[in-house]
């Protein structure tokens, strides 16, 4: 049987449908030699392009009542791009989206960079203080934004100088309840009475920033990590790889067993819930779903587990890849049994290590999955740098897997070298996915990007077999008494419990020890546990050191960013942020 380490060095190999090659690339920190595919995209437009062209007629977006074909999707997109070069908008001007998913978000995407310009993903849940923060950062020109988030700035938009006009996607101007004369229709961008819009005709080179996204923020002022067009592409086709491979696994091992390789769908359906202003959603769906021929299926409004199951069974979602709070909150549900999840072949998710439990969940919710995959990565680097696939997804359930295509890996020694096999330190990512810096932020680029590699701050070590292992945030990690406590390996101990839902662990101060072990616990419905039983289960499987000192006990869901990353800052005391809702 094929490994997949075997079957990626065929196909990346001289020859392969995926070759790679050593390139020495200007990423204007300086020139560094990188693996890059030999035959790619040159931009983003170009993938744009050949969407168009290849899937025309077949639907490409679901939102509610609205199906859009790619054809029409991209007709559409230009038209916007022309309108926005009327508008003024020049190459290199940064045009936010401040919105839930919906078609508009999409169509803004497409039409700000096939013009050269600058896409500027705001957070949906960001307060009125951060909303501002990121306009004024990003120096966005333009604002495309839903009503519900227009009413958190409607006072303050004359008071942002360079920005010039703003679009609603949901109500007309007048029903707004803003006087501004920056305020128009997002139907606007889509008036034309010259027929069909041509291709934009601006020149574009593939390190030419595309895309800002703020980082999650979860201790100060969140920095705007740059995507360029060569990043994007670079994860773009690292994912049409890892589609392809896994597919040639899964044929493989259905040969072996003597069966027929799995039935291909037609057209491939994804569930699309991650929210469009993170990674997961722009660059490994959104851009995914135009080159794959994918039809994304968008939630209107809210999550809801019953919401997504409802979807997946009326439009035959084969494939769903979202954050793991989504899936856990879907397999939990009372009623998931009443819903046709058949079609379902694909699971993916990221944000934290994957639990065996919930890996049991996703093949009892989704009986005909064929494969999960959990995977890791961070806005700086584009969306995923590594990915946990196969049968690892249960031998290595605590892994995040192995580096993609055209990503390199390693932990640092913490004295400006690479550490040696197996030894913990901070995970280090390198390759053309990494983010050309942080927008107007010098200082914390060259600290974070040093000789070609991305410091995450993410503490980690590499196995024999080459699998990627988190143990932990830097920042995050507990001394206590002189030894390193690795939150992680604490949390996903107690989560091991069938009465816990989910966990967190945080260091408090100590006068003698320097800090002490806290721990926050969410319980299962109907489940009810000691702040003695917690500990007494960490002692069980863990050193004495390591048991929490402190139990807390949490009334709904522990507090987690647009990633499913935990919010410790939240949990510390030294911020506050409301769930109450989601993209």
């Amino acid at each position: 049987m094929t490994t997949f380490t075997e079957l990626q060095a065929q196909m990346t190999g001289p020859g392969g449908p995926f070759e790679t090659q050593t390139e020495v690339i200007d990423t204007g920190l300086g020139e560094v030699e990188m693996t890059m595919y030999a035959q790619r995209f040159g931009d983003l437009r170009q993938v744009a392009q050949f969407a168009a062209l290849a899937h025309g007629d077949k639907e490409f977006i679901v939102y509610g009542d609205r199906r859009i074909t790619f054809a029409e999707f991209f007709a559409q997109a230009n038209t916007i791009s022309a309108a926005l070069l009327a508008a003024g908008v020049v190459k290199g001007d940064r045009v936010a989206v401040l919105s839930q998913n919906n078609p508009e978000w999409c169509l803004t995407f497409w039409a700000t960079v096939n013009i050269g310009a600058v896409l500027v993903g705001l957070n949906g849940w960001w307060t009125t203080d951060e909303i501002l923060y990121g306009l004024e950062d990003s120096g966005a020109k333009v604002l495309v934004v839903d009503s519900k988030r227009f009413t958190r700035i409607a006072t303050e938009i004359n008071n942002i100088d360079t920005l010039e006009r703003v679009y609603l996607v949901d109500v007309d101007p007048g029903e707004s309840g803003s006087t501004s004369a920056k305020v128009h229709a997002f139907s606007e961008l889509l008036a034309s009475s010259d027929g069909p819009a041509p291709d934009p005709t601006v020149e574009l080179d593939e390190g030419d920033h595309a895309v800002i996204f703020y980082t999650s923020g979860t201790t100060g002022r969140p920095k705007g990590a740059i995507s360029t067009h060569r990043s994007m592409i670079a994860n773009l086709q690292n994912t049409v790889f890892l589609i392809t491979a896994t597919t040639a696994i899964i044929n493989e091992k259905s040969a072996a067993a003597g069966g027929e390789p799995p039935e291909t769908p037609t057209q491939p359906v994804a569930l699309f819930t991650s929210p469009l202003f993170h990674v997961s959603g722009c660059h490994s769906t959104l851009v995914v779903g135009s080159l794959g021929g994918l039809k994304l299926v968008m939630i209107k409004g809210k999550f809801t587990p019953e919401g997504a199951l409802q979807l997946i069974s009326d439009e035959r979602v084969t494939t769903w890849s979202t954050v793991p709070t989504m899936i856990w909150r879907t397999c939990e549900h009372p009623d998931r049994h009443e819903y046709d999840t058949s079609t379902v072949t694909a699971v993916a998710f990221g944000g934290s290590p994957s639990a065996d439990e919930l890996q049991r969940r996703i093949r009892e919710t989704f009986p005909n999955v064929k494969g999960t995959s959990n995977a890791y990565g961070l806005t700086e680097t584009s969306s995923v740098a590594t990915v946990l696939h196969g049968d690892a997804a249960l031998t290595k359930a605590d892994s995040v897997g192995l580096p993609v295509p055209t990503v390199r890996i390693a932990i640092s020694d913490g004295r400006g070298g690479l550490a040696e096999q197996g030894a913990t330190g901070e995970v280090l990512i390198g390759g053309p996915v990494l983010m050309a810096g942080y927008w107007n932020k010098p200082e914390a680029t060259a600290k974070a990007i040093q000789d070609g590699w991305l410091y995450t701050g993410d503490v980690g070590h590499i196995d024999e077999d080459g699998y990627l292992f988190i143990t932990d945030r830097a920042k995050d990690m507990i001394i206590r008494g002189g030894e390193n406590i690795y939150c992680v390996e604490i949390e996903n101990c107690l989560v091991e419990h069938e009465a816990i839902a989910d966990a967190a662990i945080v260091g408090v101060p100590h006068e003698g020890l320097g800090e002490e072990v806290k721990a926050f616990i969410e319980l299962a419905p109907g489940a009810s546990l000691t702040a003695d039983e917690v500990q007494g289960w960490v002692a069980k499987h863990l050193a004495p050191f390591k048991v929490p000192t402190y139990v807390e006990f949490i009334d709904g869901k522990l507090p987690r960013n647009a990633s499913g990353k935990l919010l410790k800052n939240v949990l510390r005391g030294e911020g506050d942020v409301s769930f109450q809702e989601t993209m």
